[in-house]
């Protein structure tokens, strides 16, 4: 009876805190607009907000002794953003176990290769149930694929 109980409180503190699909369309609509009016000309995208979004992607990456260290600086900026900006954080930490499971953790137990990644990235748009416990992840279904797998390329570069 106790573990129901827990189990339940869990799930609706879980649910409390994950955005409406209202509110996750909206969130998507406003990133939809702000990635349209950086790529319109500059005279057109005025707005502070457009004008520190394209100075934060126009950034050039730390210098690296090898070529592939600041693509890999880059899609790690890209995922860690596009996290910041979801409801991810409510349920998972980058180093400890909240809902679900650490980033570090899962990191751990995925190899960075092409197949785990478009895994994953499936498991985050369709939700799902099992691997790490027994509350199910929510669904992220307005998120895209390409933005899903920047998020898990993000995660497994976390792995120590």
């Amino acid at each position: 009876m106790k573990r129901t109980l827990l189990v339940l409180g869990c799930l609706a503190i879980f649910m409390a805190s994950c955005a409406s699909p209202e509110e996750r369309a909206a969130a998507n609509k406003a990133a939809d607009s702000a990635n349209t009016s950086a790529s319109t000309p500059a005279t057109e995208a005025t707005t502070p907000a457009a004008t520190d979004t394209a100075a934060k992607e126009a950034a050039p990456a730390p210098a690296a002794t090898t070529p592939a260290a600041p693509a890999a600086t880059a899609e790690k900026g890209k995922g860690e953003a596009l996290i910041s900006k979801s409801d991810c954080l409510a349920c998972h930490s980058k180093t400890q176990k909240l809902v679900g499971p650490a980033y570090v953790n899962v990191a751990g137990k995925y190899p960075a290769t092409e197949e785990n990644i478009d895994h994953l990235a499936d498991k985050i748009i369709a939700g799902g149930q099992g691997v790490w416990g027994a509350i199910p992840m929510t669904p992220h279904p307005t998120l895209s694929k390409d933005d899903a797998k920047e998020m898990v390329k993000y995660i497994l570069s976390l792995k120590k």
